[in-house]
């Protein structure tokens, strides 16, 4: 749900780094510093607490807010985690080309008073745990591939016996992480269902359905132009007079349109729906990068629809 507009002094910006939390308090000229461990976080939480109504504006830095935003969802405190080009991008409009951790939270309070972002909605724990199970897979699967490309240019015999102790230890754990990520989806009635739609797509396997699940929680639940646009499959144009620009994608959900990007590839040569969307695509001359996003975005309608109707696939 969208956050209420945010009156000038009801904004509290904070920017997250490794060690510390710089925060900007309304009515303040001077930013506070609270150490990033158990004691500095509860001092936190503690200065908080007087500041219920105001709404707490932090970047998404790639994992280091994650425990400070489950704190403060827990706390019931009005959250919004932006994108940090946005907060980039707004700070260069306004002339602030400085940046440090103590300008980065003013910089963060001053964009949530004139840009009033959306609040950001409390994910539940089970949520959080498909998430890092997920992510986890991921990163095993990234490096495996890549243990696997240092094996065929490996000639020593000692090297290659090591690659292959850790090609089989990293295939032990994704299987467990496999075996992990399935109990827990059959574990849940609603994940459980929109699975077993989900896979009867043609294309659709257990890895792109478990990715869906976890990070695009909002599949089935908005409209087809929200969800292309949430996972930045929506076509922006570059047009200025007369003339007429490439249309390009930008932004969204990267790891979701990398789990699209491979159902996709599948889907062309065994979904019959798809396939003949991408020959006559193909046919009229597209070229493949084109052809593949518009069945990336294709299929992502498609499953969004299935979800909303709780119907599984048809060919029609």
């Amino acid at each position: 749900m969208d956050a209420k507009p945010a009156a000038p002094s009801s904004v509290i910006g904070i920017d997250v780094s490794k060690h510390h939390f710089d925060v900007k308090l309304p009515s303040q000229a001077r930013t506070l510093k609270f150490d990033s461990t158990e004691s500095g976080l509860k001092k936190l939480l503690e200065k908080l607490s007087a500041f219920r109504e105001c709404l707490i504006v932090l970047e998404a830095t790639g994992g280091y807010e994650r425990r400070l935003v489950a704190e403060l969802a827990s706390a019931d405190h009005r959250l919004a985690v932006v994108n940090p080009k946005r907060v980039r991008d707004f700070a260069r409009a306004n002339g602030q080309l400085a940046k440090t951790d103590r300008i980065d939270a003013h910089v963060l309070a001053l964009f949530g008073e004139r840009m009033q972002p959306r609040q950001s909605e409390k994910t539940p724990e089970k949520q959080q745990e498909l998430q890092q199970l997920v992510a986890r897979r991921r990163q095993v699967v990234a490096l495996h591939t890549a243990e696997s490309n240092r094996l065929d240019l490996t000639t020593a015999k000692l090297a290659r016996k090591g690659i292959r102790q850790v090609l089989a230890l990293l295939e032990r754990q994704r299987c467990g992480l496999d075996a992990e990520i399935a109990r827990l989806v059959q574990s849940d009635d609603d994940w459980k269902a929109k699975n077993e739609i989900l896979q009867t797509v043609p294309g659709v396997g257990p890895g792109t359905s478990a990715t869906l699940l976890a990070e695009l929680p909002e599949l089935g639940r908005v409209s087809r132009q929200q969800i292309a646009s949430l996972v930045g499959l929506a076509p922006f144009p570059r047009d200025s007079g007369t003339m007429k620009g490439t249309r390009s994608i930008w932004g969204g959900r990267r790891t979701v349109r990398s789990a699209l990007y491979m159902a996709a590839l599948s889907a062309r040569r065994c979904n019959p729906v798809l396939r003949e969307f991408a020959n006559r695509l193909e046919a009229s001359g597209k070229r493949f990068k084109v052809l593949i996003t518009a069945c990336m975005r294709k299929l992502l309608v498609i499953l969004n629809t299935m979800l909303q109707t709780k119907t599984a696939w048809r060919s029609n």
